[in-house]
């Protein structure tokens, strides 16, 4: 006879595994909701791609719940806010970006 679950059903002796930065609180209060709001609107308004004005909300996001202990409060550059490369590699190469691609775009 099969398991409850059928063909696939998930073994019995699987462990789970835990976050890397481990767990944090929940914002059930709507502490930071309006920071997270304003960056969602942000990312419709630039179509998901990755804006620098939108990275500012995000990082806002993060102190927020930094400042409020929803989460342990950590340096900006360890969550990937340290110095910005495309500023970094213009710097170095001396060149200007092209017409084609917008500051902070995402490129694959």
């Amino acid at each position: 006879m099969s398991q409850l679950g059928g063909p696939g059903a998930r073994q019995a002796n699987a462990k789970p595994i835990p976050p890397q930065r481990g767990s944090f609180p929940l914002d059930h209060d709507g502490e930071c909701k309006h920071v997270i709001a304003n960056y969602l609107e942000c990312i419709k308004k630039v179509r998901g791609v990755n804006d620098a004005q939108c990275r500012d909300l995000a990082k806002s996001y993060l102190a927020c719940r930094m400042d409020r202990n929803l989460m342990a409060k950590d340096d900006f550059k360890n969550l990937g806010f340290g110095n910005d490369p495309m500023a970094n590699n213009k710097a170095a190469e001396g060149k200007t970006e092209d017409k084609e691609t917008r500051p902070g775009e995402l490129r694959w």
